[in-house]
């Protein structure tokens, strides 16, 4: 097998269900049927209140979950029963669309199937914006490609949204990877403004997205607020971290990478995490320590 399908279709240390690996046995190969497994048992934070459910303050720190292990773990807390069934409201786990991602990602790598979280941006939330997103790309071995998922979007969201594509086979002009966002905002392409989320945007959260897909193309599937190394560089115009972006970017744009040059690179200190990385947590920046092998 290629090397790359033979490196993606392996757990790293934050898709690895551990202790949980068996409530995985149960489950559909089929990736449709994956994706509504997911929908079933995590609900997006965001979108909570739309489907009728104000979560209660205290339920927050459940996004802060980041091994799937852990994940699955506070899943069955909520509601034991297979992962199969799906969860009343109040039930399902919360979550955001890396977790959506990344969960799908695991059930796919658990039966040996290729699969990756991409952090990227999305111009199917709001018009004329590149909005803030993760999705799942794995390996369809019929079509002999790379596929873009989006676990997040069940028929409610799509219909609300006026999804006019599969979520199934998301079209890559729909969803940039942030490889694809960088080069565009540095080649004047597109303006740095329309990339981001609610007030945080522009070409500094660009290039967060980007180390964070470079992490997650290298099994280190870290949550939209994680920063480190690099991405908290204060200034974003020096020489030499523009030329390290730019190289991070020509090796993450397409489906089809280098995986050998995408890992040396990763191991550059300033792309690195190295098991310590500062999250946003409750207004405030606190130090956390993450596995990462």
């Amino acid at each position: 097998m290629n090397p790359s399908l033979t490196y993606y279709a392996c757990h790293g240390p934050i898709s690895d269900p551990g202790a949980h690996s068996a409530l995985f046995d149960a489950l559909p190969d089929d990736v449709a049927d994956l994706a509504r497994v997911v929908q079933g048992i995590t609900i997006h934070v965001f979108w909570a209140e739309r489907y009728g459910y104000k979560f209660p303050p205290q339920r927050a720190v459940e996004l802060q979950l980041r091994t799937i292990e852990k994940r699955l773990a506070q899943t069955i807390e909520l509601d034991p029963r297979p992962l199969l069934e799906p969860r009343a409201l109040d039930k399902k786990l919360l979550g955001n669309c890396r977790d959506h991602s990344v969960l799908l990602a695991a059930m796919l790598r658990q039966r040996g199937c290729p699969a990756r979280a991409r952090c990227g941006f999305a111009t199917y939330f709001l018009p004329d914006h590149y909005e803030d997103h993760w999705v799942t790309e794995y390996w369809n071995r019929g079509q002999n490609r790379w596929v873009l998922v989006d676990a997040q979007l069940d028929n409610f969201q799509a219909e609300t949204l006026g999804i006019d594509f599969d979520p199934l086979d998301v079209p890559r002009n729909r969803l940039l990877v942030a490889g694809q966002a960088w080069q565009m905002c540095r080649s004047g392409a597109a303006d740095p403004e329309k990339f981001g989320i609610f007030d945080m945007h522009g070409l500094d959260f660009v290039r967060g997205n980007l180390v964070r897909d470079l992490a997650a193309l290298n099994k280190v599937e870290l949550l939209p607020w994680d920063c480190w190394g690099i991405i908290l560089d204060e200034q974003i115009d020096s020489p030499d971290g523009l030329s390290l972006l730019d190289r991070v970017a020509s090796l993450t744009t397409g489906a089809e990478l280098d995986l050998d040059a995408v890992r040396s690179t990763y191991a550059d200190p300033r792309l690195r995490m190295d098991g310590k990385l500062l999250s946003y947590v409750d207004g405030g920046m606190e130090q956390i320590v993450v596995p990462v092998s």
